[in-house]
This record gives C-alpha cells, structure tokens and sequence, in this order.
C-alpha cells in the first residue's frame, strides 16, 4: 500500500476519469517511481536537488489523468484542466514529470532522475503484465526476471508495443544510469508489491 499526504483525492479523481486499464496502469507507475526512487537513494545516486519522493508517485499515478474522453487527443498537455475538474492542482515539479514521460507530444525532455524514470519505465509496465498473462497462473508472484527478459530482449513481436528503445535509455549516465536488467528488475518487484490492487 502507497500513502502520502492527499494521495485518496488524486486516486479517486484517476479512477474516476480513467478507463480501469489505464488506472491499473497508473498505479503501476507510481509503484515502479516508487521503486526507482528508493533503489537510486540506496546507492546514493540522488542529488539534493531532486524531487521528493512524493512528486515521484504522484506523477506516476496522475501521468496518464487525461488519456480519457475529450481530452485523450491533447494527452498529457491536458493533465492541469483535468485535475482542476475535481478541484485539485499539482506542483510545477510534478506537472515537469508527468510532461517527460511523453516529449515528442509535450516538448518537454527528461532533465532530472525523476523526470528520466517516468520516461523509462513507463512503457515497461504493459510488457511485465503482458508477461504476467502468459503465466498459467496469471499472477505477478510467479513472474520470473528472466522470463521478461527474454521477452524484452529476443522476441521483439512480444507486446510490441512496448517502446523498447525508451526503457533501455535507463542506461544513460546522464540519466538513471541503471544497467537494464537491474532497471527491469526494479520495476518487477515494485509491480508484485501492489498485484492485489491491479488485479494480478
């Protein structure tokens, strides 16, 4: 369980705008911001000028508020209208994430490590469920790192969807500067820690 101060009311407005799918999604995100967060502190990667851990989840859960209804044509450059319909606003900091994790529809380039997160994992996300669903079980808990490797690495028609090419930038020194297979692993565990709430 993620908690931090008015995380129920941007909640309820993302399950309130968002097909379930996408809202799954969503949570997924901020679990796997969560986890890169905590992993970077860990190995003292994170300089003091980067945002909190709170900006972090929040823009992962928010990130995709506007992928619905009239709005879904102008995501994410709609993120700020959406959240004012239910009477709530973020920081520049966090809308600066959340406008990173699409830069060829917002103009805005990662920067910071928070803002080159949501760009990289945002994508991997639909492969480690995509994974998930192959597994008799369909259960996060039984899906092995070496599975979405694999999936990841030699079947590139598996979930093609997935922008390979962006979650393998989690390399970058000037970015996360994780090795992928660490990357991938981050983002797997962060996922089966909230696999109740995304219904695997």
């Amino acid at each position: 369980m993620i908690n931090y101060s008015n995380r129920q009311k941007y909640l309820e407005a993302a399950k309130s705008q968002l097909e379930t799918n996408i809202f799954k999604h969503s949570l997924a995100l901020e679990a796997c911001m969560g986890g890169i967060y905590d992993y970077l502190s860990q190995v003292s990667e994170l300089a003091s000028l980067e945002p909190k851990k709170e900006d972090w989840l929040l823009a992962g859960l928010l990130h995709d508020i506007d992928y619905s209804g009239e709005f879904k044509l102008f995501h994410p450059n709609k993120t700020l209208e959406v959240l004012a319909k239910y009477g709530l606003t973020i920081s520049k900091t966090v809308h600066n994430i959340i406008k990173a994790h699409a830069p060829e529809r917002t103009s805005y380039f990662p920067k910071n490590k928070a803002e080159w997160a949501i760009f990289c994992a945002d994508s991997l996300t639909g492969l480690i469920v995509a994974v998930a669903l192959v597994y008799p079980s369909k259960k996060l808990v039984d899906v092995k790192l070496s599975s979405v490797m694999k999936r990841f690495l030699k079947e590139p028609r598996f979930a093609a969807g997935t922008r390979r090419e962006d979650i393998k930038k989690c390399e970058l020194k000037e970015g996360l500067n994780i090795p992928l297979e660490k990357f991938v692993e981050i983002c797997l565990e962060s996922m089966k820690k909230i696999a109740g709430e995304i219904g695997l």
